[in-house]
């Protein structure tokens, strides 16, 4: 699998992302591990074997400045884009199909843990479903 984070796993469609965020919606599944907190679906009509299209969100209630969202969204787009073959690892998982990644942490955090903790995601995700 190429480490590539093109337009076509990219989540922009405002429908879906509407699905996702919809409260009391029995649709949307949930998980938290710092620092992220994670909201997924699955849908049927995408195929197995296309990566899941993703969004990541960082607060600017917790990051007031520009520079601080941009760089940390930059962090957690670059550790996802090195670990998403860990959807595929076995085959008989299926990945969701929309994720969207909230950033919880209050201060900045290093590389390293946002890697960690998005590893440890993954395969949860591939578990749960």
């Amino acid at each position: 699998m190429k480490q590539t984070f093109p337009k076509a796993e990219r989540l922009c469609s405002r429908k879906t992302i509407g699905r996702l965020f919809e409260k009391g919606s029995t649709e949307a599944k949930t998980s938290y591990l710092f620092p992220f907190k994670v909201f997924y679906l699955v849908d049927s009509d995408v195929p197995s074997n296309q990566p899941p299209q993703v969004l990541f969100s960082i607060s600017k209630r917790n990051f007031k400045k520009a520079v601080d969202r941009n760089l940390l969204r930059r962090r957690c787009r670059e550790a996802y884009r090195k670990n998403k073959h860990l959807f595929f690892s076995s085959p008989e998982q299926r990945p969701p199909s929309y994720i969207a990644f909230i950033l919880i942490a209050k201060t900045k955090v290093d590389y390293e843990t946002i890697e960690r903790g998005l590893q440890k995601l993954i395969g949860r995700l591939g578990k749960e479903l």
